[in-house]
C-alpha cells in the first residue's frame, strides 16, 4: 500500500489525484455515502470531504491508486529526529499486520529503536471504554445505545442519521482515551502518535476544535516504511514492554465483539441485550432498521470494516480468518501479563467520568429532489413508468435507478454513468460516426476529384498564360496592363522598345517592368488618358501624342471595372505603322465620302472639311519620316 505525505492538504484525510482517475465508478459503487462526485464534462471524479465519513472504502478499491489518503510519516520522522518526547500508541490489531514478527516484546523494541520514549497498548483504554458500554448497556433506562468505538460509524451516524446521535455511548474511541491517560501520566510538552489500521481516526486527531491529544497517526505500512528506513529488524533490537498501565481482554477490540467480550459480556442469544455487527453492509442495515423500528430492542455494536484486522490501514496481502487467529493469540499472551487486581487498581484511578464526549449532529441530508424533476431525469437514462426503476443493474453504484435519479439532480452524478444510458448513447454515437464517416468517405473522394481538376485546370491556366505571354511578345504594339494605382502587371518588349534604354534598363532588373510605377514611364498627357479610363471605366481609343521627336499612338481601355487597365501604343514613325494608319486613313475618308454621297449640301460641306484634317494628317506623317 502507497500512501502520499500531502502537507498542502491538512483538512483533507482523502482525496484523488486527476491524472490518475480512469473514471471506471469502482469508488462510486463503494462509497456508502454517496461522498463521491462525479460532474458533467470532468474526466474525474471528486471526493466531498464534508460528507466523507474516511471509510477508505474507495481508497482499497481504487484499480488505479488515484484516490490517495494523506499521511504523517513525514511529520513523525522530523518529530522523532528533533529529539521531542514521543509517544507511540500501538492498536492490538498490529498482531495481524506483523505475523513475521515471533515476540511481541521484539516488536515493542523495534518501535522504541525509531525513538519512542514510552511505547503504550491501546487495550487498556478498550477496557475502560468496554466497562463505561457495559454499564450504560446494563443500566437500561429505555434508550437504546450505539457503540462509540468506530470512528466511521460515528461520523456515519452524525451526518446520516442525525437523530440517532444522542444514541452514541457519551464516550471517545479508545485511541483518544489512551492519549488522555499518557498525558495525565507524562505532563510536559510531548507528541503523541497513534499507529493503527484505522483511516477514520483521523477525524478525530484532525477535529475543527484542535483539542484531540493525539499529534500524528501512522498506518501499518508506513510503520513499515519508518522501519526500512532506519535499518530497523527483529533481530536488531533487545525485548520490550509496553509502558503501563497494561490491558488484558481489550486486545480482543479489533475483533467483532471484541469490546463487549472485553466488558466480560457475551452475545447469548437468548439472554444478551446487544447485537454486534460487521462489515460495511450490515452496518447499513443495522443502523437504518435501528432508526426505523423500535422492534429491535437490542443495543448495537458496530463495526464499518469486518474489524479493524480488516481497515484500510492494514497491508494489502493476509487472510481475516488467519488474522482473527493471530489477535486472539496475542490477546492471550497479553492477558497474563498483569495481574487482575494490579489491573482492577489502575482501572479505578480513571474514573469514567473523565473520558465523556457529547457526539452532535452534524447533517449531510440533502434535499430530495422534486418527483418532475427524477421522473425527467428517468425519462432521459430511458426508464419510463414500465421498469422497475427501483431496481435496476446498479451499475452505476446505486441501488436503483430511482437512486441514481436522485444523486443525478442533487448533482452527486451525471446521466453518463447510467449502464443503459451509455450504451444508448454509444450505439448512436457509433451509427453517427458510421454516417459522418460514409460523408466523409464521399467528400475525401470528391475532394480528389476537385484537386485532380484543379491540377488539370491550373495546368491549362499556366499553359494559357504562358501562351498569352508569348502571344503578347508576339504582338507588334507596345502592350502593358496595370492596375488601379497605375503599376505595371504585364508589358511587352515592344512597349519596353517605344519606352527607350531606360526603360530597357529597368527591364534587366525587373523584367517585364513588372511593379514599375507607369506615372514615371509615361507623360502626363497620356497618364491622363489612364486616368480617365479608369475613373469613367471607359475606353479611350486611338489618341496621337507627341512624346519627344515621336508620334505615338495610345489606346486605353478596361479590362476589369476600377481595377485593371489594358493599353496599346504604337509608335507611328515606324513604317509598318505608317502603312498602317495610311490605309486605315483612306479607308476612312473612301466610307466617309461614299457616305457623304447620299447627302446634300449641308453634309457635302462637312465632308470635305474632314477629308482636309484626315489628308492633312497623313501628310504630317509622311513628312515626319524625312
Amino acid at each position: 500500500m502507497s500512501v502520499s505525505t500531502d502537507t498542502g492538504k491538512p483538512s483533507k484525510i482523502i482525496w484523488v489525484e486527476p491524472e490518475d482517475c480512469i473514471l471506471c465508478y469502482a469508488c462510486v459503487r463503494e462509497c456508502p455515502v454517496r461522498a463521491i462526485e462525479v460532474r458533467p464534462n470532468v474526466d474525474h471524479v471528486s471526493i466531498l470531504n464534508d460528507r466523507c465519513i474516511a471509510c477508505g472504502s474507495c481508497y482499497t478499491i481504487c484499480p488505479t491508486r488515484a484516490i490517495r489518503i494523506s499521511s504523517d510519516l513525514e511529520q513523525v520522522r522530523l518529530d522523532l529526529e528533533s529529539g521531542k518526547t514521543c509517544y507511540a500508541i500501538i492498536d492490538p490489531s498490529i498482531s495481524a499486520e506483523f505475523p513475521d514478527i515471533t515476540d511481541y516484546r521484539n516488536f515493542v523494541g523495534m518501535i522504541r529503536a525509531l525513538g519512542f520514549k514510552g511505547v503504550f497498548d491501546m487495550s487498556f483504554a478498550v477496557d475502560l471504554s468496554a466497562q463505561a458500554h457495559a454499564d450504560i448497556f446494563t443500566d437500561f433506562r429505555g434508550k437504546y445505545r450505539i457503540s462509540a468505538k468506530c470512528p466511521s460509524v460515528i461520523s456515519f451516524i452524525r451526518k446520516y442519521y442525525p437523530e440517532l446521535t444522542d444514541n452514541l455511548v457519551p464516550m471517545p474511541i479508545p485511541a483518544i482515551i489512551m492519549a488522555e491517560i499518557i498525558r495525565k501520566k507524562n505532563p510536559g510538552d510531548s507528541m503523541v502518535t497513534l499507529i493503527n489500521p484505522c483511516l477514520a481516526s483521523r477525524l478525530d486527531i484532525r477535529r475543527a476544535d484542535a483539542t484531540s491529544p493525539v499529534d500524528t497517526q501512522l498506518t501499518f505500512p508506513e510503520l513499515r516504511e519508518l522501519f526500512t528506513l532506519k535499518k530497523i529488524s527483529e533481530n536488531s533490537v533487545e525485548f520490550s514492554e509496553f509502558d503501563p498501565p497494561n490491558g488484558r481482554t481489550g486486545s480482543l477490540f479489533p475483533m467483532s465483539a471484541g469490546l463487549m467480550q472485553a466488558a466480560g459480556q457475551f452475545e447469548n442469544l437468548l439472554d444478551s441485550n446487544f447485537l454486534s455487527e460487521e462489515g460495511r453492509q450490515n452496518m447499513l442495515e443495522a443502523v437504518d432498521e435501528f432508526a426505523k423500528t423500535y422492534d429491535i430492542r437490542k443495543h448495537l455494536d458496530l463495526f464499518y470494516c469486518e474489524g479493524c484486522i480488516m481497515g484500510p490501514g492494514m497491508s494489502a496481502t493476509g487472510h481475516k480468518f488467519r488474522r482473527m487467529t493471530l489477535v486472539t493469540e496475542y490477546a492471550r499472551k497479553r492477558t497474563g501479563i498483569t495481574g487482575k487486581d494490579e489491573w482492577t487498581r489502575e482501572i479505578n484511578s480513571f474514573p469514567l467520568a473523565d473520558f465523556t464526549r457529547t457526539y452532535t449532529p452534524d447533517s449531510q441530508i440533502l434535499p430530495e429532489p422534486d418527483e418532475s424533476e427524477i421522473n425527467d431525469i428517468l425519462s432521459l437514462i430511458g426508464k419510463t413508468g414500465n421498469d422497475d426503476i427501483d431496481r435496476g443493474c446498479q451499475a452505476c453504484g446505486y441501488r436503483s435507478c430511482r437512486d441514481f435519479a436522485v444523486s443525478v439532480a442533487q448533482g452527486l452524478a451525471k446521466a453518463e454513468m447510467c449502464h443503459l444510458y451509455g450504451t444508448k448513447n454509444r450505439q448512436e454515437y457509433i451509427r453517427s460516426l458510421k454516417t459522418s464517416n460514409d460523408q466523409l468517405a464521399k467528400a475525401q473522394k470528391a475532394l480528389q476529384e476537385s484537386e485532380k481538376l484543379a491540377r488539370e485546370e491550373k495546368e491549362m491556366t499556366r499553359e494559357y498564360s504562358e501562351t498569352l505571354s508569348a502571344l503578347l511578345q508576339k504582338i507588334p504594339s507596345g502592350v502593358v496592363i496595370v492596375n488601379e494605382n497605375l503599376r505595371i502587371i504585364q508589358s511587352n518588349s515592344t512597349f519596353i522598345e517605344i519606352l527607350g534604354e531606360e526603360a530597357k534598363t529597368i527591364d534587366e532588373v525587373i523584367p517585364g517592368l513588372k511593379g514599375a510605377d507607369l506615372k514615371t514611364l509615361l507623360p502626363p498627357q497620356m497618364i491622363n488618358l489612364f486616368s480617365h479610363a479608369l475613373q469613367h471605366n471607359q475606353e479611350v481609343l486611338h489618341k496621337d501624342i507627341q512624346m519627344e521627336n515621336r508620334m505615338l499612338n495610345l489606346s486605353v481601355f478596361p479590362i476589369k471595372k476600377g481595377n485593371t487597365l489594358g493599353a496599346i501604343l504604337r509608335d507611328l514613325s515606324l513604317p509598318e505603322v505608317q502603312k498602317e494608319e495610311v490605309i486605315k486613313k483612306v479607308t476612312e475618308v473612301i466610307d466617309k465620302n461614299l457616305e457623304m454621297v447620299q447627302k446634300i449640301g449641308f453634309l457635302l460641306g462637312e465632308g470635305a472639311s474632314d477629308t482636309e484634317k484626315m489628308l492633312n494628317s497623313i501628310i504630317k506623317y509622311y513628312r515626319s519620316e524625312d
